[in-house]
């Protein structure tokens, strides 16, 4: 089960629960609720022992930018028997009700996954169809990209974004905690 929280109802209790950020690492070191332990979407499986363990000791809140891949691991750790909290809107949410963010020393701001999802499929979907102008057949590269657009939504998965946070600027940073550091913290 996941209860929603507010930005005004999850800020009194950061100290009391594990504030887990599922985006990809290079989003988390741009600026992360403070407090916050960096578990990446796809490495949620991973974590699942340390997780229940965390879960065992209190209460687990899941965020990431905006709220759906939290809605996405929430689900999967509710699968798993572990409750979460999410909070509504994301640290997107967080940090337009004037909260602060916290950084990784020397990291720079990255797009969202979701927003580089968005920007290599319509590119993707584009090319399709100005190269079908010169070589035909070529549309079917757009209908490729729509049909996996469709299957995403569908499945509440994206292979693409899974490929993207593989990207160096997607990746941990010098010096940000790496998802080792994190699960020892979770079973402190």
């Amino acid at each position: 089960m996941t209860t929603p929280l507010t930005v005004e109802q999850l800020q009194p209790r950061l100290g009391q629960l594990t504030l887990i950020d599922v985006r990809s690492p290079g989003e988390y070191a741009a600026g992360h609720i403070p407090g916050a332990l960096n578990v990446p979407l796809d490495q949620l499986d991973r974590a699942l022992p340390a997780l229940r363990q965390a879960a065992g000791q209190g209460e687990i809140a899941v965020v990431c930018a905006a709220g759906p891949r939290a809605a996405n691991a929430c689900g999967r750790l509710a699968e798993a028997g572990i409750p979460t909290l999410t909070l509504t809107g994301g640290t997107n949410a967080w940090a337009g009700a004037g909260r602060p963010l916290e950084q990784v020393a020397g990291a720079r701001r990255v797009w969202a996954l979701d927003r580089q999802v968005r920007l290599v499929a319509g590119s993707l979907v584009l090319a399709g169809v100005l190269v079908d102008l010169a070589l035909p057949g070529a549309r079917w590269l757009s209908a490729a990209v729509g049909g996996g657009l469709a299957f995403s939504a569908l499945s509440n998965t994206c292979a693409m974004g899974s490929m993207l946070s593989k990207l160096p600027y997607n990746r941990p940073r010098p010096g940000a905690p790496s998802l080792d550091d994190t699960l020892a913290a979770l079973r402190r």
